[in-house]
């Protein structure tokens, strides 16, 4: 009978993994929680890459935007997925929407590669070589994109390679959209 009890907890054990790892399985990774929707832009300074180094430059990741509606892509030159949404940054460049890149836990010389090699769809492009924006940004990795309004409030996110046109267009419509009144009290 006491061989039993030591069992018991290996057999728990093995049940809460099994569980865990189901679960894991059904998830859907590309919903993650937004916490930084609604939020402002995390005042976070980085260098300007400027040619193939981190420029002597710094800007505020908050000021980018300079009162105008934006979208935050963090990428890396290492990442295939980033690789795979570029053509559809290089669209949204065409279209006169304004993308700040952040290169994400890469050394500037493959950035400045990357994008010779595939086009240059930013209007600036933020060197975050230890990943200060990135944990500022709450990502979990590269790609993920950031709609940004005109107030430098963080409206939208996506996390993974922008692909879907449907999905884009979403990240544009929010940053684009006007400021929601504020909610008034109920009339006497």
């Amino acid at each position: 009978m006491s061989r039993w009890f030591a069992v018991v907890p290996l057999v728990v054990l093995v049940a809460l993994s099994a569980l865990f790892i189901g679960w894991s399985l059904k998830r859907d990774p590309g919903v993650k929680p937004d916490a930084l929707v609604g939020q402002p832009v995390p005042e976070t300074v980085l260098p300007l890459l400027e040619g193939a180094q981190a420029g002597t430059r710094n800007l505020d990741l908050k000021t980018a935007g300079v009162g105008r509606p934006m979208l935050i892509n963090v990428f890396a030159s290492w990442c295939a997925p980033c690789r795979a949404e570029h053509p559809k940054l290089m669209a949204l460049k065409d279209r006169g929407i304004a993308v700040v890149g952040v290169a994400w836990k890469d050394d500037p010389a493959d950035t400045r590669v990357f994008l010779d090699e595939l086009g240059d769809p930013f209007a600036m492009v933020l060197v975050d070589r230890e990943g200060r924006a990135g944990l500022d940004l709450g990502i979990t990795g590269a790609p993920e994109t950031f709609a940004v309004d005109a107030q430098g409030r963080v409206v939208a996110k996506f996390a993974g390679p922008l692909l879907e046109d449907a999905e884009i267009e979403r990240l544009v419509a929010a940053m684009q959209a006007p400021p929601r009144p504020l909610p008034t009290a109920a009339k006497r």
